[in-house]
């Protein structure tokens, strides 16, 4: 018997008292999460956990005036021409290669959902978001929130998303840690993340 066949069988035997299910349609997972609670202000909460993970916040700027001095960024189609005024502004059409990407300053985009509690920004490739590339090769990356799009739990969130689409989820600058706990800030997706919540 092979290593893998003991551990089946192994599996096999710890689960020999629970029913089986002939199909995954016939398994019932209770979906009663909490779906919303009261608490701080959503605009709030979002910018306090925004900022504790190094974002850049900035409530009701004139986005134009925070992109046109970062030099040419990378525009979604989607992205709406009042943000745009007097910014060097470059399409991904056709789609431009990592290589040209990465020569770029940076990104603007809308968001699909902004998460309060987590500070998290969901992306899902929406037309003023582009695809997944445009906003993890370039090093900084202007998220344009609205305040409709905040809600205050997880819960709430996947609510308005379509498990289909592509979804990136942001919770600040792109970090890891070595095993010294030695931040490195951008090294899967942007060194840099700016909000503007409007």
């Amino acid at each position: 018997m092979s290593s893998r066949e003991k551990i089946l069988a192994r599996v096999r035997s710890a689960l020999a008292d629970i029913p089986s299910a002939e199909t995954p349609d016939d398994v019932q997972v209770p979906r009663d999460y909490q779906r919303s609670r009261s608490g701080p202000d959503l605009v709030e909460l979002l910018v306090d956990r925004l900022v504790d993970y190094r974002a850049v916040v900035h409530l009701d700027p004139s986005v134009a005036d925070l992109a046109r001095v970062r030099g040419r960024l990378m525009v979604p189609s989607g992205v709406p021409a009042e943000w745009l005024t007097g910014v060097d502004v470059v399409r991904d059409d056709p789609p431009l290669t990592p290589t040209e990407l990465d020569g770029l300053d940076g990104v603007i985009t809308g968001c699909a959902v902004a998460i309060a509690e987590t500070g998290t920004i969901v992306l899902d490739a929406g037309e003023d978001q582009g695809r997944r590339a445009l906003t993890l090769v370039p090093d900084y990356h202007l998220c344009v929130v609205r305040r409709d799009q905040i809600v205050r739990t997880v819960p709430e969130a996947l609510e308005r998303l379509v498990p289909a689409r592509p979804l990136t989820w942001i919770s600040g600058p792109s970090a890891t840690s070595d095993i010294e706990l030695d931040r490195v800030e951008g090294v899967h997706g942007p060194r840099t993340l700016e909000v503007a919540i409007l």
